[in-house]
């Protein structure tokens, strides 16, 4: 472990829930939950005035309403919450070469590497730096940890939340980490947690005296050595620049559960169509297709089929994700259906037959209803203005979506810039009204954005072709 805290671990501030904050001012100090807001939908985040009334990531959205029935539900924008991380991204990027992204808003970097910080000092400097860069570049906070290892800067981010820096001096770890529970280290779960506590270890202290002999003893030799070094603050792991992907997947859960054999098919077929988009994108093939299917009573079943070399062909995902299907018994109903691919390479190699499959398939008029389906029914309001999406109406400007049903959407006409805005309600069918892209929370010079554009396409200018 190195005996400077120049590795920085940065978390965004209730990501999601900040950003709808940032861009809706009318939201700003209240509570915000973000998530799916359908009978099965789950808390993406909440924001800090949520989470006092014990909202909290990854909860069922109906227990967040009985908590919180007050806050603003909202349904993501991803696309939105991705360029944000890319403007967070570049910033960690000009500190160093080493920067190792967790998530959309959380990162490690290791500012020794990019000769920003070499001792305590000039570690604290760039700290209070990137805060402040991130806050006038993207109106959001961020909380930074700073340490010797990447589970203490980990752990010190934690304490600096929210929008806050923690810097652990080097000599101080074992007496910081003492006191804390179990679950703090990395790799402790829930059902670690209880083991440990069941053999009546409950802070971390506890485990460095339990000696590593009794961990091996209760938690098997890899794990027991591993976590009796993490409480003894020994961590060696380096910031890794690039993760390798392992798999591209796609997954949806329904609403009401799917009966419907035909209906199954159709939405697995439109998820190996999305993961393949999904694939090419990153410029990406695969070898091995997963189907995964939940079924009514919650059991989960994956089935998984490996081709002899890599494809990104949509014929052949869908073929061989068809396949799987035919070996999994939906009957009761299906609640979750998911597509991925793993066995990554940058080529293809296409598997003739397979694909030869795929195109007399693609011949046959069952797939030529399939990849022209006749319209669906008008989906309900909720569908078409989704709460907290962005809209323009031709008469009174920008504005976002508050709420929708019984024909009728609500919207609060307000940007990132202005003050909290005055709501209108119209026809969901208002010629007028139609949907619109997210504006920036922080107005952004002119020609920035074509410089952006125009580094994008460079830094992509290296990838390695592939063949099709």
């Amino acid at each position: 472990m190195r005996s400077a805290p120049t590795i920085l671990h940065l978390d965004m501030d209730a990501f999601f829930a900040s950003v709808e904050q940032a861009s809706k001012p009318s939201l700003r100090g209240k509570a915000v939950v973000v998530g799916g807001l359908g009978p099965r939908g789950v808390v993406a985040t909440a924001s800090y005035e949520a989470r006092v009334f014990g909202v909290h990531s990854a909860m069922p959205m109906a227990q967040a309403r009985r908590l919180a029935p007050n806050a603003a539900y909202l349904v993501p924008r991803f696309a939105l919450y991705r360029s944000i991380s890319d403007q967070v991204m570049r910033l960690l990027r000009a500190l160093s070469p080493l920067v190792e992204p967790l998530s959309l808003d959380e990162a490690f970097v290791d500012l020794e590497a990019g000769g920003t910080a070499w001792d305590e000092r000039s570690a604290r400097l760039a700290g209070a730096k990137l805060r402040a860069d991130i806050r006038a570049g993207t109106a959001l906070t961020g909380s930074v940890g700073l340490a010797a290892s990447k589970m203490l800067a980990k752990i010190a981010s934690e304490q600096a939340k929210p929008d806050g820096l923690v810097l652990i001096e080097p000599g101080t770890e074992r007496a910081l980490l003492a006191p804390l529970s179990v679950r703090t280290l990395p790799g402790v779960g829930p059902a670690t947690g209880d083991h440990l506590r069941r053999a009546g270890i409950h802070t971390v202290e506890e485990i460095a005296e339990a000696g590593e002999d009794e961990l091996v003893r209760l938690l098997g030799k890899a794990h027991g050595h591993a976590l009796f070094a993490m409480a003894l603050a020994r961590d060696e792991r380096p910031v890794v620049a690039e993760r390798e992907t392992k798999s591209v997947s796609v997954e949806d859960t329904y609403d009401v559960d799917i009966h419907d054999r035909v209906r199954v098919g159709t939405e697995v077929r439109r998820l190996a169509d999305r993961c393949v988009r999904r694939l090419r994108a990153a410029g990406l093939s695969g070898r091995t297709i997963v189907l995964k299917v939940r079924r009514y009573d919650f059991s989960t079943l994956t089935r998984s089929e490996t081709l002899r070399g890599p494809t990104d062909d949509p014929a052949v995902v869908r073929e061989a994700a068809a396949r799987l299907l035919d070996s999994v018994d939906t009957t009761g109903g299906v609640r979750l259906l998911g597509v991925g691919v793993s066995g990554l390479a940058d080529y293809t190699q296409e598997d003739l037959f397979a694909q030869a499959a795929g195109a007399v398939a693609d011949e046959s008029p069952q797939e030529e209803t399939d990849a022209a389906p006749a319209p669906e029914p008008e989906a309900p309001a909720e569908r078409r203005w989704p709460a907290g999406h962005d809209v323009r109406h031709a008469g009174h400007g920008h504005g976002w979506v508050q709420g929708s049903g019984l024909g009728r959407v609500t919207v609060r006409f307000e940007t990132p810039g202005s003050q909290p805005g005055r709501v209108k309600t119209f026809r969901v069918d208002d010629p007028a009204l139609e949907p619109a892209d997210p504006l920036p929370l922080v107005p952004r010079p002119p020609g920035e954005d074509e410089e952006d554009e125009e580094e994008s396409a460079t830094a992509g200018g290296g990838k390695r072709p592939r063949n099709r």
